[in-house]
């Protein structure tokens, strides 16, 4: 089927007809499933309700958190404020007290003036503390010290506050995993040759401070130091946290040992999938500590979602980039360029950092031109000048094509050649490309020689498609006798691996033009992979592998006589340059979908299929014929 130039492109004119009044700024559009786990674990308590969060780059995890911790806590967040006080009994062992939040600084006032006063005063102050500052730990620590002096204390550092809240955050994030980020330290000094710790060299680590509340940690750091994650392990399945010892060269230190500090901690892992595979194979903890999943995802999918929520998220990125309004080409046009993103018409782009980019970049051509709103020319050229910036690689690739460095014909007819339609990707950029494949016949037992292969060259998938053709040729002229015709393919002046399966249709082609000796279209450039009983099937990459071969065409000399052929399952995916579709609508160029690798020999050739698959078992039953002994002849 030929394609208009209306299925080229998203219908962005009706998502417009659909957009709201008044957008309000929304960044967790279209992830019900990864906001409904988070929230899930937020509601239970216990070390087994963790969470991993899978957020791609693109959609930048902080804002991400920042965005769902704003309507969102953990139910059962509690916090205090944590203190070191020094023990009378023993000096190296201070012991962990917990207050309520806000009050370190009360209670450590409260502290000296009780341990200040006299012993007949202190019933009174120990009610007024408990009344005020009530806590298990602070009421143990308080009658422990209730007829203790200042002498009784082997150390002047008397208490040390290790977390303070004055406004607890919603939650903590750990971006930089580092051993004294993430657990604290305890510190070390020399003290007339002795080395020595004490409490206001006690350092709170994230933990600490995330302490009764949600804390988020990128988990790609953590794993590079495997000991860290152990011990955050340790920490989560024990409930507290121990500090570690030093080593025994720090002398006086190595004995110095605080009090583990109790933990009651809510911990959201931040990672990609394959860090939460590797951890769910190596870690026979991780499913039973992080049983939650949640799964952001780059695409807004408009068959599940309204498209008015995408307008919302789109003031956000909006009003973060800061740039001026967009009017309805602007929104058009940077649609497009979402769906693009996402190689589907009927989804979005989710991703923050390219749409904010390619705004920045448009509203600089805007206020260049003294527009004062973002106008569709104005997004289409920030596109085009990313695709230039970009475009070295490919353009030197093609100008080795018109200088016939590399062999590609777009006019005439040939046999057993073919233009297939391959996508290049190098040194950071990704372009299409066509490559010429030819097929030959000569007498042998029916098998086929791909060259790739033989020469070490070809990528697992791409024999797999060999070897899916040869299954397809043999059901359909090998079924009752033996083929008597070999054939060889290959892709001609190719220097690289070559792989996948979507130039399997085009193989075919050249291998049942060679067998009936009838020649192809060299303006018709054709892409597919294929099965066993000839169904074409969809392929990546589609925009990029049809905009290649148009340049080609095009600095050659559109005569309305190219075009390309591609599968009909890739129509949806479809969301080409405004030049192709303009070149579509003027009949210079065209594009075909098939479904069957018959409907594309027909194109190709102008020959019914019928006609065509006579030829070649008229051709194998040539080369049968001289073959056979005299007696079979005699009896045939």
């Amino acid at each position: 089927m030929k394609l208009s130039s209306q299925a080229l492109r998203p219908d962005t004119g009706v998502w417009l007809q659909q957009r709201p009044n008044e957008c309000q700024e929304k960044l967790l559009v279209g992830q019900q499933r990864a906001v409904n786990a988070l929230t899930q674990s937020m509601r239970q308590r216990g070390r087994y309700s963790n969470s991993f969060a899978i957020i791609p780059t693109g959609l930048q995890k902080h804002q991400v958190l920042k965005a769902y911790f704003a309507d969102n806590q953990w139910h059962h967040s509690q916090w205090f404020d944590w203190l070191y006080l020094a023990d009378p009994d023993d000096a190296l062992r201070p012991l962990c007290v917990n207050v309520p939040s806000g009050t370190a600084t009360d209670i450590m006032q409260a502290l000296l003036q009780f341990i200040q006063s006299d012993k007949d005063a202190r019933p009174q102050l120990q009610q007024q503390m408990i009344e005020r500052f009530d806590t298990p730990a602070l009421r143990d620590y308080v009658q422990r010290i209730m007829t203790k002096t200042v002498d009784d204390f082997a150390s002047d550092q008397l208490a040390t506050v290790i977390v303070g809240h004055e406004h607890p955050a919603p939650y903590y994030l750990c971006d930089r995993v580092t051993e004294n980020r993430l657990f604290g330290q305890i510190g070390v000094q020399s003290v007339e040759g002795t080395v020595r710790s004490d409490l206001h060299l006690i350092e709170a680590g994230l933990i600490h401070k995330a302490n009764g509340g949600v804390l988020a940690l990128e988990v790609n750091q953590l794993l590079e130091q495997i000991e860290l994650w152990k011990r955050l392990k340790d920490t989560l399945l024990s409930g507290q946290f121990e500090w570690p010892q030093p080593s025994p060269d720090s002398g006086a230190a190595y004995f110095y040992r605080p009090q583990p500090v109790p933990i009651d901690i809510k911990i959201v892992l931040v990672g990609n999938r394959n860090e939460y595979s590797q951890l769910r194979e190596y870690d026979e903890d991780f499913d039973h500590l992080f049983p939650f999943l949640a799964d952001f995802h780059r695409d807004f999918p408009l068959y599940r979602e309204p498209i008015a929520d995408y307008f919302h998220y789109l003031q956000h990125v909006w009003q973060r980039a800061d740039v001026l309004p967009l009017d309805d080409s602007g929104y058009s046009a940077l649609l497009c360029a979402s769906a693009r993103r996402t190689e589907f018409q009927q989804e979005l782009s989710l991703d923050s950092v390219f749409l904010l980019q390619l705004l920045k970049e448009a509203h600089d051509i805007a206020t260049t031109a003294s527009k004062t709103l973002i106008d569709g020319d104005s997004v289409e050229l920030a596109i085009a000048q990313q695709r230039n910036r970009e475009g070295q690689i490919a353009e030197l690739s093609r100008r080795s094509i018109i200088e016939n460095q590399v062999r590609i014909d777009t006019t005439g007819e040939v046999i057993g050649q073919l233009n297939g339609l391959t996508v290049i990707t190098i040194g950071g950029a990704e372009f299409g490309e066509p490559s010429r494949i030819t097929a030959t016949i000569h007498y042998g037992d029916g098998d086929i020689i791909d060259i790739e292969r033989k020469s070490e060259m070809s990528g697992n998938i791409h024999t797999k498609g060999v070897m899916i053709l040869s299954a397809y040729l043999a059901n359909q002229f090998a079924r009752h006798e033996p083929m008597s015709v070999s054939a060889t393919v290959v892709f001609e002046q190719s220097y690289f691996e070559v792989d996948g399966d979507s130039a399997s249709m085009a193989e075919l082609c050249c291998l049942i033009s060679a067998l009936a000796e009838e020649p192809l279209k060299q303006s018709l450039a054709i892409t597919g992979a294929m099965d066993q009983f000839g169904n074409v099937q969809a392929i990546g990459a589609v925009n990029e592998k049809i905009e290649g071969y148009f340049e080609l065409c095009r600095e050659r000399g559109l005569d309305g006589s190219h075009g390309v052929i591609i599968p009909a399952a890739n129509q949806p995916q479809l969301n080409l340059a405004p030049v192709v579709i303009d070149a579509v609508d003027q009949g210079l160029f065209h594009i075909h979908t098939v479904e069957h690798v018959e409907e594309a020999l027909t194109l190709l050739t102008d020959l019914p299929k019928q006609q065509l698959f006579d030829a070649v078992r008229q051709r194998i039953h040539d080369d049968i014929e001289p073959h056979k002994s005299w007696w079979k002849r005699l009896f045939d």
